[in-house]
Parts: structure tokens; C-alpha cells; sequence
């Protein structure tokens, strides 16, 4: 379910069945690296509208928690810590970060939640058939990844 008012109706009617939410980690750079944050969120933002529909029931979408990548690691870490908090307080049994900032893999381990790591494609001169096709064949690589993580309790 999408973070969206008709999606949450549906959610608060089906609270008991919705045991997952996925919060996309999306960098927000003005320097060098601009067009790499922006490649990364873009790709995040439309692999997670891809996964909602996979899974739609089962977990909830949330909006992107968007950062600035200059941030401490610390402060980042402390806020999805918060996230996470809220989260579990909530009834949420699993909950899955989904990023393409590799910075990501060295803080899994301060994390609570799941992280998931994909590296970004760049998409920005593909047309919309070829876009499409590709971020289908990464959210079928994701399905198996959630229901193994699932099944793992994680």
C-alpha cells in the first residue's frame, strides 16, 4: 500500500495483515555528486512503486526519507533509529530500508531494520518500455529476497 489516502483506508482496515513497511533511503546532494544522488533517488523512488504493486496487502510503502548527504553518520543513523522505533511501536514486524547509497552497507549493522542495497541504474536516457522492463526484472529479484527474509523472521 502506497502512502496515499485510499491506500490507508485500505491499510487501517487490514492493519492486522500488513506486518512490513519499506522506507526508501533517498541522498540529497548539491555538490559533485548531484546527478549521482539524483540517479540513486530516482531509481529508488521508482523500484519502490514497483514493489508496493508486487506486494500490495502485505506491506506498506512509506513516503521517501529523503537526507542530505553531508549529515553525520551518527545524526542519520539516530533518525532512522526513531523511524524504526515508531515503526515497531506500531505493530510493524518487519521493516526494510531500500537504498542504492552504498554508504548504507557500512551502518546495516547500527540498524535495526532490514537494508536492502541495489546499485543504481542509470536510467535517465532510457525510454519508458526499456525502464520498465528493467525495474521488473529487479523487483522480481527483490521478491524472492522478502519472502526469504520473511521466513527468516527478519
Amino acid at each position: 500500500m502506497k502512502w496515499i489516502s485510499q491506500d490507508i483506508d485500505m491499510f487501517l482496515k487490514e492493519k492486522q495483515y500488513v506486518d512490513t513497511a519499506v522506507l526508501p533511503l533517498l541522498p540529497v546532494s548539491f555538490g559533485d555528486d548531484i546527478k549521482k544522488s539524483v540517479a540513486m533517488t530516482e531509481f529508488i523512488s521508482l523500484l519502490s512503486v514497483q514493489l508496493e504493486r508486487q506486494f500490495r496487502g502485505r506491506l506498506i510503502m512509506l513516503p521517501g526519507y529523503a537526507y542530505i548527504k553531508s549529515v553525520s553518520e551518527d545524526k542519520l543513523v539516530s533518525s532512522l533509529g526513531e523511524w524504526e522505533a515508531e515503526l515497531k511501536s506500531q505493530g510493524f514486524k518487519h521493516i526494510f530500508h531500500l537504498t542504492s547509497d552504498s554508504m548504507w552497507n557500512a551502518l546495516e549493522d547500527r540498524l535495526e531494520g532490514g537494508l536492502i542495497w541495489l546499485p543504481s541504474l542509470p536510467l535517465e536516457h532510457m525510454e519508458e518500455n526499456y525502464k520498465n522492463s528493467i525495474l521488473e526484472d529487479q523487483v522480481k529479484q527483490l521478491l524472492a529476497l522478502f519472502v526469504q527474509k520473511w521466513q527468516n523472521g527478519e
